[in-house]
């Protein structure tokens, strides 16, 4: 309230504003606190995952009493505790092509706390179509970068990544340190708060790296790319739990690399690595029912495109990975030795 530039009336802007946050995971856990903390009226989250003992070190917000819960209710009910007068919607289920442009409209920014590479594109081209800005956030290993995109018409981020089918490990498959989520998600809240209160000078056209081993960062400017055609929504398929995966006939396909573990003998079974995927699609059937998985759901979802574009037509792509697969037919076995 004292602060030059801010006072009541950035108080009130704050209060008025309202902000989605996509994804309850690190970014999201630092993110969060700090928005409702300092007053931001309407708060939403969408997150279809659930809590794991894996993510206790960077998602703060969470305890090993939660184990198994939504990420997305017990993220809301830990802030509210703070600022019991925020408004939070919560939505308890993915982001996809789909929804986003349902959910969207209901906020004034977006901000992107997830770690999936194809969902960052279907945050950009709804956000260009809903004329909303969108606080970005990354994270590989002891490296993260912020920017904000779609800010006042200004470059967006396919104008930095155009391309949207490379492979890049979210955090889990290429590991993290907790600190350098933390950092890069309270980055993330103050260019958010720096846009709603219109202050200071926001990473429009600017893409901040920061090195949390080195304590080196860098700014990076980039301008509008005259696009051939116009932004679009990226393609979506159609996204499906484990279980689902496991019904009827259909062929798992694992894009792991051969020596990732768990393994899975199942009849049904091939595998493909995403990295030589391309050159080996004629071992794959276009008439078949196609479900693709990998160990965290990333791969999987770039499989799942190399495959629409080679004209397959029934393909999936699991969420989660080949743990929560191999968890899945190791409770059935048990469950048939128990009838036994």
């Amino acid at each position: 309230m004292i602060l030059p530039g801010i006072g009541a009336t950035g108080q009130q802007k704050l209060k008025s504003s309202s902000v989605l946050v996509v994804g309850a995971g690190g970014l999201g856990c630092a993110v969060l606190p700090y928005l409702a903390a300092a007053g931001i009226g309407k708060i939403g989250i969408i997150d279809g995952d659930k809590i794991e003992e894996s993510n206790l070190h960077r998602q703060v917000l969470y305890s090993s009493e939660q184990l198994g819960f939504y990420k997305v209710k017990e993220a809301a009910n830990s802030i509210i505790k703070n600022n019991p007068g925020v408004e939070i919607l919560v939505f308890e289920e993915f982001l996809t092509a789909k929804n986003a442009p349902e959910i969207f409209p209901e906020f004034d920014l977006i901000i992107d706390a997830t770690d999936n590479l194809f969902i960052r594109y279907v945050i950009n081209d709804t956000c260009v179509a809903c004329g909303k800005p969108f606080i970005y956030g990354s994270i590989h290993q002891f490296q993260g970068q912020v920017s904000v995109f779609n800010y006042e018409a200004g470059p967006t981020y396919r104008d930095v990544f155009p391309e949207e089918d490379k492979y890049a490990p979210n955090c889990a498959e290429a590991g993290v340190l907790g600190t350098t989520v933390g950092l890069i998600g309270m980055l993330q809240a103050n260019e958010a708060m720096k846009v709603i209160l219109g202050i200071g000078e926001v990473l429009s056209g600017k893409l901040l790296i920061y090195n949390l081993l080195s304590n080196e960062q860098q700014v990076f400017e980039f301008g509008k790319v005259v696009q051939k055609k116009k932004p679009h929504i990226s393609n979506s398929f159609e996204m499906i739990s484990p279980e689902e995966a496991l019904l009827g006939e259909s062929v798992l396909l694992d894009v792991r690399e051969l020596e990732e573990k768990p393994v899975l003998a199942l009849s049904n079974c091939i595998q493909i690595p995403l990295s030589v995927l391309e050159s080996r699609l004629d071992e794959i059937s276009k008439e078949a029912k196609i479900n693709v998985f990998c160990q965290s759901g990333t791969r999987a979802i770039s499989a799942a495109k190399i495959l629409q574009k080679a004209n397959f037509q029934q393909v999936k792509a699991v969420r989660g990975g080949a743990s929560d697969v191999a968890q899945l037919i190791e409770n059935e076995v048990k469950s048939v030795e128990k009838q036994d």
